[in-house]
């Protein structure tokens, strides 16, 4: 992940140095300027450790977290002072102004940086949002009227460290706690490989629902962002297909499962799951035609489905699908009065209910993330009461 932006950091980290040297402390003496220097030095050092890590992001979750944690607190609102200050120092030579209130905004956004980096990596990381929404659709059967389900998602087991354990502890006794029909996990379990997921297996083993527990893969779920041999991969990813299964979990590789309820000629609801669906994968996994493959028309789908980019691309064009269930997004983790970061990337879908026609997606912000940090945007369960019109 580092080394995908290394160069931006490593200018973030050095040119506001480079301006605090000449305008600040040129004048304080050799030592006072060699100790200014110190923490931005280390700071390019642990920059360049991080990015010669082969995989997508390091195992070690404490370090980078540590990393990333200090870069927001103190480099980040740096690198803003000094540009506001060089933006003020120019509107202060056209105005022919005696102040530069640039260094006054920088200071006041420095200080909001610092306070959404506390807040989300502290606060908003502990907080929980049981999110009821009712759905009506047309194809389900009577018998299913008020069917309850949970959706969770991206779970990222391995960010779940330290004081951050009891938080997963929390979210699946909260999921449990809803005493649902059935609990859908819509992917993302691991970060980068299986072996997150000793520490925390005793945990997912306790989600229990009478008409089970129904999962899809997530991207973080295959071996695709990590640099091992194929072999290796290959284990790591029918370990993790494996454990699923150990848990209790009804695991959907481009399947389907019914659940049976009063007279067959009504329908029945079935949970179709779909492997990760991705754009930019020459080798795609998602099949949808074998995914509904065999399913009788009358039939109510409830299509699981990792990316919610796949509604767009190829469920709606291809496929009669009543409701689709997603993640993936993380809602961006980070939202400003209702603008969140995933909206600004141009994502369509990318959290909470979306209708088109007699078709509906539903779109979880999920309960964690690789890197553990939420502001306006909280952890969240979905608890989905499905209504039929057939009345």
């Amino acid at each position: 992940m580092i080394d995908r932006i290394i160069i931006l950091l490593l200018l973030v980290l050095l040119l506001p140095q480079l301006y605090f040297d000449r305008r600040k402390w040129r004048r304080r003496g050799v030592l006072v300027r060699v100790l200014s220097w110190l923490p931005t030095l280390a700071m390019m050092v642990a920059t360049v450790v991080l990015a010669l890590e082969r995989d997508f992001t390091t195992p070690d979750q404490a370090a980078e977290n540590t990393y990333l944690l200090v870069l927001g607190l103190y480099f980040i609102p740096k690198a803003v002072y000094v540009l506001c200050s060089i933006v003020g120092r120019i509107v202060k030579k056209l105005n022919h102004s005696r102040y530069n209130w640039g260094n006054l905004v920088g200071m006041v956004l420095g200080l909001i940086i610092v306070y959404v980096m506390l807040y989300g990596s502290f606060i908003g990381v502990r907080r929980l949002n049981v999110n009821h929404v009712e759905i009506t659709l047309e194809k389900l059967p009577r018998a299913y009227d008020g069917y309850k389900l949970v959706l969770f998602s991206d779970a990222h087991v391995g960010s779940f460290t330290g004081w951050r354990k009891k938080l997963l502890q929390r979210d699946i006794d909260s999921i449990n706690a809803q005493k649902a029909d059935a609990i859908v996990f819509a992917g993302d379990l691991q970060n980068l490989r299986p072996t997150e997921l000793y520490p925390v297996q005793d945990m997912l083993r306790q989600l229990k629902a009478p008409d089970g527990v129904f999962s899809v893969l997530g991207n973080h779920d295959y071996s695709d962002y990590i640099k091992d041999d194929p072999a290796i991969c290959a284990a790591n990813e029918r370990e993790m297909q494996s454990r699923q299964r150990q848990f209790g979990w009804t695991l959907l590789m481009n399947e389907w499962k019914s659940i049976n309820r009063g007279q067959r000629k009504e329908g029945r609801l079935v949970f179709a799951g779909m492997e990760n669906y991705s754009m930019k994968d020459s080798t795609q996994r998602a099949d949808l035609k074998l995914t509904l493959a065999g399913i009788d028309p009358a039939d109510c789908v409830i299509l699981l489905q990792h990316d919610p980019s796949a509604w767009q691309q190829l469920i709606l064009p291809e496929a009669n699908v009543p409701l689709t269930l997603s993640g993936h997004t993380h809602g961006g983790q980070l939202s400003f009065f209702g603008l969140r970061a995933t909206r600004v990337k141009g994502g369509e879908e990318d959290y909470g209910l979306y209708h088109e026609g007699h078709h509906q997606l539903y779109v979880t912000c999920g309960i964690g993330g690789l890197i553990p940090f939420r502001f306006g945007v909280s952890p969240e369960i979905a608890v989905i009461t499905l209504k039929s019109d057939k009345h």
